[in-house]
């Protein structure tokens, strides 16, 4: 291949200069060049010229070869303006190649970009550095501010939802289009004021889709009355589930017994006795929540707890334990229990060892007087009941699946909640037939006594319209989620030292 042809291949983004020259200093590549001698128009009045004043030389960084930096000198005419009156001379540009007061060429600025979206400051100037692109984070942060926004456009269907800028402290509030999940805005803070500001001044939208934020909720019913407010799907069941496993927990003393798992017995029982007869004591007196949570020095949160248990029992729980490294000798523990009452607990301990136990003598005491090895079945917890609960039916194991039937077949308030529970999720999947099937739903959790579900529907009713879209409408919340989940990423990125303005053009810039 002729060496002219191969610096043309190498250099081909260059192609609208001439080149004269490649030198090979060792470190760097330089390549001399010039603009073709044509004539040139003027910036001002827009006549040609050809005219030369004079000569300078222009010098510029272009994409590296062989892993070595590329300077581009060019040799730039100042020509003179054939117009009177209009500026006397003009600097020649090679439009594609050449931008005026840039260092680089328009394809390494490119590809800059490319690097400094994706990584931002210090992190993108290290790569660089490999690639021998080599510029200061102060230089990779103004090309990234530099970088234009997609042109701002407002769609019909948009979702909303607040990230946090400093957990607990600030927060922001992003807006994507819903339909193609295209960033549209960013908005500094999550008050209602500056929501209800930037619908005002973007109209065009007919739905938003938000969570279960009241303060979104006014915002949009101030500024767009007649928008559909969409609430999401994944919030409502997350809510749904909350309750259901604090119903678990309040009928411990019912299904507990079909494992024969203990209660807490002990000064905790005592005081949480205590405590639910002294708050429903000042009830019956006609003393509000908040009074009895002053008189009583308790959290009004644990008060309404309190108040919530219709029956003392129901604030009764099972113990919380965890796997054990003594779970697969319980049946052999059991049995040797049953053939001889008084064996050693020593002696277990080294028959248990035999086969493979790893842990102590005290972890197998522990286990033995909490009568874990004396129960039918090995325990489980609230949670882990809850859980099942929650499943879909054909991803549970044989095993679970009946014991899940047996456990809520304990009393009836288990048998309702496992119906709700199910009913409940056939309306996760959007159709028009289930508004009226959420409201049939909310009329007969309210006739069983489950009163944790019973305030899951009083939050439902308060949002009956967003609730009722969100069992119709196909439309989701989750897009946004899903941005919010990649903004945490670029804010560990950026170690929380980037503030609000290059936070917000990064992900504007997706």
């Amino acid at each position: 291949m002729d060496v002219n042809e191969l610096a043309r291949m190498l250099f081909s983004g260059i192609s609208p200069l001439v080149i004269e020259g490649v030198v090979d200093e060792g470190g760097r590549v330089v390549v001399r060049a010039r603009p073709p001698k044509e004539t040139a128009v003027c910036p001002v009045c827009g006549a040609s010229s050809g005219r030369v004043h004079g000569y300078h030389w222009r010098t510029v960084a272009d994409v590296p070869v062989d892993s070595r930096r590329v300077v581009v000198r060019v040799r730039v005419r100042r020509l003179v303006c054939p117009t009177r009156g209009c500026r006397q001379t003009f600097r020649e540009q090679v439009p594609g190649v050449l931008e005026r007061y840039q260092r680089r060429t328009t394809r390494l600025t490119r590809q800059v970009k490319a690097v400094v979206k994706e990584l931002a400051g210090r992190a993108g100037t290290r790569l660089l550095a490999i690639l021998a692109m080599g510029l200061s984070r102060h230089t990779a942060l103004r090309v990234l501010l530099g970088i234009p926004l997609p042109a701002g456009r407002i769609p019909r269907v948009i979702g909303v939802d607040d990230f946090a800028l400093r957990q607990r402290h600030r927060y922001a509030t992003v807006v994507i289009d819903a339909e193609t999940h295209e960033r549209i805005d960013v908005l500094p803070d999550r008050t209602a004021g500056t929501l209800e500001a930037w619908l005002r001044a973007h109209p065009g939208v007919e739905v938003v889709c938000r969570d279960g934020s009241t303060t979104y909720a006014e915002a949009i019913r101030r500024a767009l009355p007649n928008a559909v407010q969409v609430s999401d799907r994944w919030h409502v069941w997350h809510n749904l589930c909350e309750a259901a496993l604090d119903e678990v927990k309040a009928h411990s003393t019912c299904w507990a017994t079909v494992l024969d798992a203990p209660l807490y017995d002990g000064p905790r029982t005592q005081t949480t006795l205590e405590r639910w007869h002294q708050v429903h004591g000042l009830l019956d007196q006609s003393v509000g929540l908040l009074e009895c949570a002053r008189r009583l020095q308790l959290s009004l949160n644990t008060v309404k707890r309190y108040a919530r248990a219709e029956r003392p029992e129901r604030m009764l729980r099972v113990p919380k334990y965890r796997s054990s490294l003594v779970d697969p000798h319980r049946d052999y523990l059991r049995q040797r229990r049953a053939e001889v009452p008084a064996v050693p607990v020593q002696h277990l301990f080294e028959e248990i060892k035999a086969f493979g136990f790893t842990g102590c003598l005290n972890l197998l005491h522990k286990y033995i007087n909490q009568g874990r090895a004396d129960a039918d079945r090995s325990h489980i917890s609230p949670r882990r009941l809850a859980r099942m609960l929650l499943t879909r039916p054909e991803n549970l194991k044989t095993g679970a699946r009946d014991l899940l039937e047996e456990l809520t077949a304990a009393c009836p308030e288990m048998t309702h909640l496992a119906t709700a529970v199910r009913t409940f999720s056939q309306l996760l999947k959007p159709q028009p037939e289930n508004a009226d099937a959420l409201n049939l739903w909310i009329t007969q959790v309210r006739t069983a006594d489950l009163p944790h579900l019973h305030a899951f529907t009083r939050g439902l009713e308060r949002d009956r319209d967003a609730a009722i879209a969100a069992v119709t409408l196909p439309y989701s919340n989750g897009p946004t989620e899903g941005i919010n989940t990649k903004t945490k990423r670029m804010a560990r990125q950026m170690h929380g030292r980037a503030g609000f303005t290059l936070l917000r053009h990064r992900i504007l810039l997706g």
